[in-house]
């Protein structure tokens, strides 16, 4: 079996490990020190027994070394001793006074609370792999969470929540980017209308930014492991007086010297292939032709699929993986959903938390990935890195069987279990920022264009809206391209994005993604609109009366629409439509259903509709996918049918309150603007 431990140089080495030597078991303590002490911490509260705890945990492992299982990760079962230490371990509640008051907070929680908030946020591990280490649901890790953030926010004076319930459940999986498409789409409707869940959603992501934050602050004393180490030592040295000192010098001193020769020659053959102008992926072969990314051909195998990961490109925007995935028993096609089956050690600690990875739709019609039925390449898209260099322990135990000539491969796709890990070393690239502070009107309402950002990945302008109409403003600004340098960037179409740090409270800062033009310098730029979407306010009031016969129809914005089904009872349902879509002015209602019991009964909100692209080409909404996007001109989004579905003891529909609508206007706009530098290789 293969441990990884840390070596003066921060890279990290596979060591063998022979169940009858302790030392790299301690070694691999040492380089998971900090998340391991983290945890003892958060069970014991005192040093002292935290030593003991690590000591007690190290002589476990190399006792049931022999026992270990490949069907789950080296860690996991670490963690599943560890963690049985800790409870065999007395407790002592006392702090001392100088730690940070989050760290009071935090130990005032239960155990329960604080094992899940520490597993999934120092550790990093998945709510998956945190449910299965602790036996309980992945339901309930959630629940966990977030109540333990909860009593956390409580216990540093902020209050309590305040949002809807049956909401609150979602906050976890809103944050993590879980939520199915429908529920997704649902959720942020209701928290576009309600300032509490507003409320309790920013704060609770504040409350974890400011834990990760505490966290990456948390400090181990001095002197803690050599202590640890020291304990072991002695122990071994007992056991050891009988062997001959100088048989395992010589056995060391041959294992160094194969793992000398092996880097040696290894380091040899990659760099030959580091700049090779024939790789086949083309997109790769330019950041690799322009040295920003190195090859780095990390294999692992399960089951006859075989994952390879070819090279990492990191910079201030994203950490992009380019991968291969080998079928090597069948002609079948897999791509890896950043979604679901991987999870990243310490990622809250090596990668910056309020920012989301890209989101990249798998690539079935590429020339690449045509050429040959059981082989995929592809790429994922993870957090930008927080300092300029990190080993990304990446552990996958679940990929995605694509389906090809098939309409919704992306979304029916067949997971295959499986595992694969993997330890990246990854550098970062620097980035350039230039200032634009350019005030510009778009549909009457002002748009500051803020920034430019020129990094390896992409290219970024940051704007930001200032929305003090209240009958009209813009909820997102899509771009065609940008110009620089006489180079044209086109718009990633999955590129917006919302800025969680905002230092001008007047504005709300976005971000427009374009793909990357590799410049550094530049004095202008020409920005091309693409179009706006907007949210019009206009209030209607139509009474609801379950009694009544349905379809009844009301005149709304220049359109007829039909309140198709109205139903009391334990699950009440209100169902309202307009199929008619030529010249109408709205794509789709915000509307709340208000009930006779009032706010008590839970919501669940649906839609059908249909996407009209410039020429007026019909597509199910449902059914499309991401790829027409690429080709489709000018679409907008119209539904058809809007549903509400209300639950509690008895439920009585009495109005339909709408508050207004979203839509899109297309623009045909460009602006030139200057540039001034404001940081260069950050």
């Amino acid at each position: 079996m293969i441990l990884i431990i840390p070596e003066k140089n921060n890279l990290i080495l596979p060591v063998t490990i022979s169940v009858k030597e302790i030392k790299s078991i301690v070694n691999w303590f040492e380089h998971h020190q900090r998340s391991f002490y983290a945890l003892g911490w958060s069970y014991l509260g005192n040093q002292d027994k935290i030593e003991e705890l690590f000591y007690r945990a190290i002589l476990q492992v190399h006792k049931e070394l022999p026992k270990f299982k490949n069907s789950t990760s080296f860690e996991m079962w670490v963690l599943s001793i560890f963690i049985q230490v800790c409870q065999e371990l007395p407790i002592d509640n006392s702090l001392k006074a100088s730690e940070e008051s989050i760290c009071h907070a935090l130990q005032q929680l239960k155990e329960r609370e604080r094992e899940v908030l520490v597993l999934t946020y120092i550790k990093g591990i998945s709510i998956e792999e945190t449910a299965q280490l602790l036996q309980v649901s992945p339901e309930q890790i959630k629940e966990l969470l977030f109540s333990g953030f909860q009593l956390l926010r409580k216990g540093l004076g902020n209050g309590d929540y305040q949002g809807c319930n049956d909401y609150q459940k979602l906050y976890v999986d809103y944050l993590e980017r879980k939520l199915e498409r429908p529920r997704k789409i649902d959720f942020e409707m209701h928290i576009y209308h309600c300032h509490n869940c507003q409320d309790d959603l920013a704060s609770l992501q504040e409350t974890i930014l400011n834990f990760s934050e505490t966290i990456e602050t948390f400090s181990i004393p001095a002197g803690f492991m050599e202590n640890v180490k020291e304990r072991v030592s002695q122990r071994e040295n007992l056991l050891k007086q009988k062997k001959t000192k100088r048989k395992r010098i010589g056995l060391i001193s041959a294992s160094v010297l194969v793992l000398i020769m092996c880097t040696g020659l290894f380091t040899g053959i990659f760099s030959k292939v580091y700049y090779s102008l024939t790789e086949e992926n083309q997109e790769l072969r330019v950041f690799l032709q322009k040295d920003l990314g190195e090859r780095l051909g990390l294999e692992a195998e399960s089951d006859g699929v075989k994952i390879k990961i070819k090279s990492v490109i990191a910079d201030e925007i994203q950490t992009l993986i380019f991968y291969e995935i080998e079928d090597t028993n069948e002609n079948n096609q897999y791509m890896i959903n950043i979604d679901d089956g991987i999870f990243i050690e310490d990622e809250m600690k090596i990668m910056a938390a309020n920012t989301y990875p890209m989101y990249i739709p798998p690539d079935m019609e590429s020339d690449l990935n045509k050429k040959e039925k059981n082989i995929y390449h592809g790429k994922m898209s993870l957090r930008p890195l927080k300092e300029n260099d990190a080993i990304i322990q990446l552990n996958i135990n679940k990929v995605m069987k694509l389906k090809r000539n098939s309409s919704d491969s992306f979304v029916n796709m067949e997971p295959e279990e499986g595992k694969w890990n993997f330890d990246i070393p990854v550098t970062k690239n620097p980035s350039v920022e230039y200032k634009l502070d350019e005030g510009v009107e778009i549909e009457g309402i002002a748009v500051l264009i803020d920034k430019l950002i020129l990094a390896p990945t992409g290219t970024i302008l940051q704007y930001g809206l200032k929305n003090e109409q209240p009958e009209k403003r813009i909820d997102m600004i899509n771009f065609k391209n940008l110009e620089i340098n006489n180079k044209v960037a086109e718009a990633d179409l999955y590129g917006n994005s919302y800025v969680h740090a905002q230092n001008d409270l007047r504005w709300s800062k976005f971000q427009a993604h374009f793909k990357p033009l590799f410049e550094k310098e530049t004095d202008e730029v020409k920005v091309r609109f693409e179009s706006v979407y907007l949210s019009i306010v206009e209030n209607k009031t139509i009474a609801l009366d379950a009694s009544k016969d349905y379809p009844q129809t009301f005149e709304y914005a220049g359109s007829t629409i039909s309140i198709d089904k109205v139903e009391m009872g334990q699950s009440a349902t209100v169902v309202f439509s307009n199929h008619e879509i030529k010249n109408r002015a709205y794509e789709s209602l915000h509307y709340n259903i208000v009930t006779k019991e009032g706010d008590d009964s839970s919501m669940e909100m649906d839609h059908e509709g249909i996407i009209v692209d410039k020429n007026g080409k019909e597509y199910d909404m449902k059914k499309i996918t991401p790829k027409i996007y690429e080709v489709m001109e000018q679409p907008r989004h119209f539904f058809t049918v809007q549903s509400t579905k209300m639950h509690g003891k008895k439920v009585t529909p009495k109005s339909l309150e709408i508050y207004g609508y979203s839509t899109t206007e297309y623009l045909d706009d460009e602006i030139e603007l200057e540039t001034e530098l404001i940081e260069a290789g950050t």
